[in-house]
């Protein structure tokens, strides 16, 4: 089993995984795939447009850090018991209008989640690819 080889609550690099892979190993485990090709963006306003499209945010979502944390962690913990998730962020802009502080802070809200459900004692992992 390709999750048990990786912590339960961790944001990593996907380096070593395939997403084909990642995607059969949540279904395997029965935990909620979430997956965000984000090729496209260019600025923060694009990644989380584009991430709020992926993960079927509610159309209220504020697109900022602070709702992409409530979406990613209060909303889906009121929706009821939750089996574990995997997340993928594919091609995360690496540029002038993305730079490594925005994209430093797009990952401290994932690991934010990771360390939200690890409480709860819920796997949530979080893999990350940058442009």
């Amino acid at each position: 089993m390709l999750l048990q080889t990786v912590r339960p609550n961790i944001v990593q690099s996907i380096r070593a995984y395939r997403v084909d892979d990642l995607m059969a190993a949540a279904r395997d485990a029965d935990q909620h795939f979430l997956y965000a090709n984000l090729t496209a963006a260019q600025s923060k306003q694009d990644v989380l447009e584009g991430i709020a499209e992926a993960f079927t945010f509610p159309t209220h979502f504020g697109k900022n850090l602070d709702a992409l944390y409530d979406c990613m962690t209060d909303l889906v913990h009121k929706a009821g018991p939750q089996p574990g998730f995997v997340v993928v962020l594919e091609q995360i802009p690496d540029n002038a209008r993305f730079d490594r502080e925005a994209r430093e802070q797009l990952l401290d809200v994932f690991r934010d989640a990771a360390d939200f459900w690890a409480e709860r004692k819920i796997p949530f992992r979080c893999f990350y690819s940058f442009q």
